[in-house]
């Protein structure tokens, strides 16, 4: 297996997007290329710099966004807008879109507005801008392909807020968190922020061990405030996975399930067909009893949190429920690639795995199909050639 490059978030002091953006800039991401990123958003009256701070004796560096005149209230839609208008890289585009759409919707359902209602105002949209597309830059720059995270230190006490004051984490981290481990401990303050709680369940694995990695260098991002006592740094660590030892991969999806008892079963194979074209990992049936003794199925579908959206309105579309069960999973997955490799039947795919390689049953089929021979027997001679 081709060993990755990770990045570990240790966020004993909670995490904020300005926290996130000084660790990396500390990592060795050029100051003048985040800007040069930052400045293709086309936002203007703003001013960043960055200096290194003493945190508790911990030398750490420190990001500032100065904004210099009233912000615009800004929409899903505006953001969207500034995002896909930009030079950004497309992978940095697309997970920036992922972030602000759960911001946006956390916020929404805390105030009880839609989407399409919503304004950033506790936030700031300058500063959530930059910080979310500066931390996702930074990450392409750096070559990360994955995040690990600690659970999250949430602070205690209370906020303050334009609503009055609120307790700590604020209704919206709380919402971002769903699925995702936390705790609370250190000073009375918020220390996990709605825009940090963002980033790291949208883009990082939460677990309480840290990952089997080769450290390459380990950079430090001071909050804005200097407590007595408590070092105010997120510490984040790059270097290399080592898959070997750490094997199992293990990632937070959604099980999507509704019961059904009162649709023509023929349905089930366009249905299915649907669901996979929109995204989802599996799909599958399970045959169960239902109230009154009737026959019915059990449809249940994994996917990721972005494709949920699309795959329950196919379910109400093109099935008889009135009704969904929505639930967070993980699923443990061992590390696998497929390669090509010759046979006598010419280039087959095999999936690699330490149980093995497994020949690609598409390819077998293909050749059952080509050569007039039973796939039983195709998939054996394969079997045998791994």
């Amino acid at each position: 297996m081709n060993s990755e490059r990770v990045a570990w978030f240790d966020c004993y002091s909670g995490i904020s997007g300005d926290m996130c953006l000084a660790a990396l800039i500390d990592l060795g991401v050029p100051f003048s290329s985040l800007k040069k990123a930052i400045a293709t958003l086309g936002i203007k009256a703003y001013s960043i710099s960055t200096r290194n701070v003493l945190r508790n004796g911990i030398r750490a560096r420190r990001i500032r966004v100065t904004i210099n005149e009233q912000e615009p209230p800004r929409r899903f839609g505006d953001i969207k807008r500034i995002i896909e208008g930009s030079s950004l890289p497309d992978p940095v585009k697309k997970d920036s879109l992922r972030i602000f759409r759960a911001l946006f919707r956390a916020e929404g359902r805390v105030h009880g507005k839609s989407l399409k209602e919503v304004h950033l105002h506790e936030l700031g949209a300058t500063d959530c801008l930059i910080d979310i597309t500066g931390t996702l830059y930074c990450l392409h720059h750096l070559g990360i392909k994955r995040v690990f995270s600690t659970p999250l230190n949430l602070g205690k006490g209370m906020v303050r807020s334009s609503h009055g004051p609120l307790p700590v984490p604020a209704p919206a981290t709380l919402e971002l968190l769903r699925g995702v481990p936390f705790y609370s401990n250190g000073p009375e303050m918020e220390l996990t922020t709605p825009t940090g709680a963002a980033i790291i369940s949208h883009i990082g694995e939460v677990m309480e061990d840290i990952p089997p990695m080769v450290t390459e260098k380990t950079g430090y991002g001071a909050g804005g405030k200097d407590i007595p006592s408590w070092p105010n740094i997120l510490r984040v660590t790059i270097g290399t996975l080592m898959q070997k030892d750490f094997g199992r991969k293990s990632k937070r999806l959604l099980q999507i399930e509704t019961n059904i008892d009162d649709m023509n079963p023929q349905a089930y194979e366009y249905i299915m067909s649907r669901l996979f074209q929109a995204g989802a990992l599996d799909v599958y049936l399970t045959n169960v009893i239902m109230k009154k003794g009737r026959p019915g199925v059990v449809l249940n579908v994994l996917s990721e949190k972005e494709t949920a959206d699309a795959l329950t309105t196919i379910l109400f579309r093109e099935t008889t429920t009135l009704g969904i069960r929505i639930k967070e999973v993980d699923r443990i997955c061992l590390p696998r690639e497929v390669i090509t490799k010759e046979t006598p039947y010419g280039t087959v795919r095999f999936k690699v795995s330490e149980k093995g390689l497994t020949p690609e049953y598409e390819d077998c089929k293909e050749i059952a199909k080509s050569t007039g021979k039973p796939l039983i027997q195709i998939m054996r001679e394969l079997n045998s050639l791994s």
